[in-house]
């Protein structure tokens, strides 16, 4: 079902959103990869001009509250690279697989998210696309496609992909060259078809959006939603070593954000909630595992922070019933079998794939029930 409002107030760095504690900005992370010098700037823009803490989203972004001075954090994510473009800038959301390259036996996506970035930017038609459009790929692993971005592509073996429309398999099969290409036209299409509607999903008929593509496969086909991050010691393909660290809540304090900085290596966010430090020898990798688990990052794969997870909530949120974000700390020792997503209203922002969503009434929470 469409949305009835036809405003998109989905914030940016440039565009921020008046939340209850401030102006919020989010910064679009293609890919979710963030380079060190980058992951600094950020640092100090909440620190020197928000609430020094990083806010780390669903998409694989980052998010910075209570900002008083709106343009001079503007001037440093600029200088850092990471507004390349002003009339863009909330559209290039692409989430992928975050280890795609590194660990695993599976296609190197990385050059595709880095095309379609800028092909994005370099559409003029795509700057109208609503901020919450989603771009979604897969290396062939199954932990994007399960996101149910509104247009994406799941790599079937080193040539071919399978084209998704809501995380759904449209049949349609692809050569690896033609992917950027088709998920722009996808996009157009629906700019053209969207009327009020900001997702794929919402579309009374999203087949329309392949064109005169044809099937040759049988559509319909999902993959199971992921909520647990990769975490701990991960040994990549070359014999180098990642390090997979949760941020609780998905609230990374921006010194440690620092500390994260510090160590000089490439870095990527992910859709749930963590951050990934790529290409370490084993040496400095012990040494920044001593580090950085004392400041509260979580390495360990059976923590109970990667069950729970929690929405923006009081006293942040003016929509917001109840501090959400304490109440899942809270809870976090349950006894569970699922993840459990607290959120302060209906709207139930950030909420996962899967799992559970608990809403705040002003008297404890109730299950929400999940669209079919």
């Amino acid at each position: 079902m469409a949305r009835a409002r036809d405003d998109d107030a989905c914030p940016g760095a440039l565009q921020t959103h008046r939340a209850a504690d401030g102006d919020l900005a989010r910064i679009r992370l293609p890919g979710g990869a963030i380079t060190a010098r980058q992951l600094e700037a950020v640092a100090q823009a909440a620190v020197d001009f928000g609430t020094a803490t990083l806010e780390l989203t669903s998409r694989a972004n980052l998010q910075i509250r209570g900002i008083h001075d709106t343009g001079a954090v503007a001037a440093l994510l600029t200088d850092a690279g990471l507004l390349p473009s002003a009339t863009h800038e909330r559209v290039r959301n692409i989430v992928a697989s975050p280890l795609s390259g590194r660990s695993g036996e599976f296609c190197d996506a990385r050059d595709l998210v880095r095309s379609l970035d800028h092909a994005v930017q370099q559409d003029p038609r795509l700057a109208r696309l609503p901020g919450r459009f989603l771009f979604g790929i897969d290396d062939g692993r199954g932990d994007i496609s399960g996101l149910g971005a509104d247009a994406g592509i799941h790599v079937l073996d080193g040539h071919t992909a399978a084209l998704l429309l809501a995380g759904r398999d449209t049949g349609v099969r692809l050569p690896l060259g033609h992917v950027v290409d088709e998920l722009l036209s996808v996009a157009a299409r629906f700019l053209q078809v969207r009327g009020t509607a900001w997702r794929v999903d919402e579309l009374d008929d999203p087949t329309t959006l392949l064109g005169d593509r044809t099937p040759t496969a049988e559509p319909g086909a999902t993959w199971p939603a992921h909520s647990r991050p990769p975490v701990g010691w991960i040994e990549q393909d070359d014999g180098r070593i990642a390090l997979g660290a949760a941020v609780p809540l998905g609230v990374l304090d921006a010194q440690v954000a620092r500390y994260l900085a510090a160590v000089e290596a490439p870095l990527a966010v992910t859709p749930w909630r963590s951050v990934l430090l790529f290409d370490l020898d084993e040496g400095v990798a012990d040494v920044a595992l001593r580090v950085l688990a004392p400041l509260g990052l979580v390495f360990d794969e059976n923590s109970p922070w990667l069950s729970v997870s929690a929405c923006t909530g009081s006293p942040g949120c003016e929509r917001s019933v109840a501090d959400v974000r304490a109440d899942a700390a809270a809870a976090v020792d349950d006894p569970v079998t699922v993840h459990r997503h607290f959120v302060g209203c209906e709207r139930a922002c950030g909420s996962p794939a899967d799992g559970e969503v608990l809403v705040a009434t002003g008297d404890g929470y109730r299950a929400r029930k999940r669209h079919p």
